[in-house]
């Protein structure tokens, strides 16, 4: 019995940090994208329209649904350590300090979300469409849908001018979220836009990697499974383009240049542009 608690008592520390190694984590990026197209129109005027449509992950929901189970761990004999099977006290102690464990989890998990989530507790089974419900009162966002598994299915276009910075996305009382696009303006008349969200694992958010190995998780079947980021993101504009770094360049159009990435799994670097517009 006393090799039992040992064991546990060291294992436990350990399962402890996971859970907050993981919620650090969740707070730097709490969204993902899944399959997707978007777009940026930009003019030398400086108005722009910008375009989502596809999936979005929340990170936390997905985490919130997975069923927790217990798992025993192993017994030992107390001469030589063998691995034996456990006793029925000795299980039912295991269980008893997993379920402290869980309960633990679940209020420490509601009292962070008071702060990262704007008051709503991922565990809550209405949290989703609260969250839906929220995106759906701020502009640019004309469908949320909740599909489950922490997945969104969004339509979100929004138009302005360029005097101010943008990103996408932004929820009410949401201080966390991480940007899959970000514009930001020079006092010499460029933006530079830059979409750490579509970028691989080191680099920004990292949610391209994330979501390559999100796609890979288990899961009780494979409809529980986030898909891999699967999308592209195409930036349009009669400015200037001073320096991008997809794979073809600019493409010629109609009414100016198009950039276009392809975002996948194997997605070696974060989309970046610099565009001159015209003065203010």
């Amino acid at each position: 019995m006393a090799r039992l608690i040992g064991q546990a008592g060291w294992r436990r520390p350990i399962a402890a940090f996971g859970i907050g190694a993981l919620t650090l984590l969740l707070a730097a990026c709490l969204f993902a994208p899944g399959k997707f197209t978007s777009s940026l129109d930009i003019g030398k005027d400086r108005s722009f329209t910008f375009r989502y449509s596809g999936e979005i992950y929340l990170l936390p929901l997905i985490e919130a649904e997975k069923k927790a189970r217990f798992t025993p761990e192993a017994c030992h004999a107390d001469d030589t350590f063998d691995e034996r099977p456990c006793r029925p006290d000795e299980l039912a102690e295991q269980q008893k300090a997993w379920e402290a464990q869980q309960a633990a989890k679940r209020k420490s998990d509601a009292q962070a979300a008071q702060y990262l989530f704007g008051g709503i507790d991922p565990g809550n089974p209405a949290a989703a469409q609260e969250i839906a419900a929220r995106l759906q009162r701020q502009a640019g966002w004309n469908k949320v849908t909740y599909l489950g598994a922490g997945r969104f299915a969004v339509e979100y276009v929004l138009s302005g001018r360029l005097d101010h910075d943008f990103t996408f996305p932004t929820v009410e009382r949401f201080p966390m979220a991480n940007a899959f696009v970000q514009i930001a303006l020079r006092d010499d008349g460029s933006v530079r836009i830059d979409a750490p969200g579509f970028g691989p694992a080191g680099g920004g958010s990292g949610a391209a990697g994330l979501m390559g190995g999100l796609g890979g998780m288990t899961a009780e079947n494979d409809a529980e499974k986030p898909n891999p980021i699967d999308g592209t993101f195409t930036i349009r504009t009669d400015g200037q383009i001073l320096a991008n770094n997809t794979d073809e360049g600019p493409v010629a159009e109609s009414a100016g240049k198009a950039l276009a990435w392809t975002i996948n799994p194997r997605t070696q670097v974060a989309p970046m542009a610099l565009i001159q517009l015209s003065p203010r």
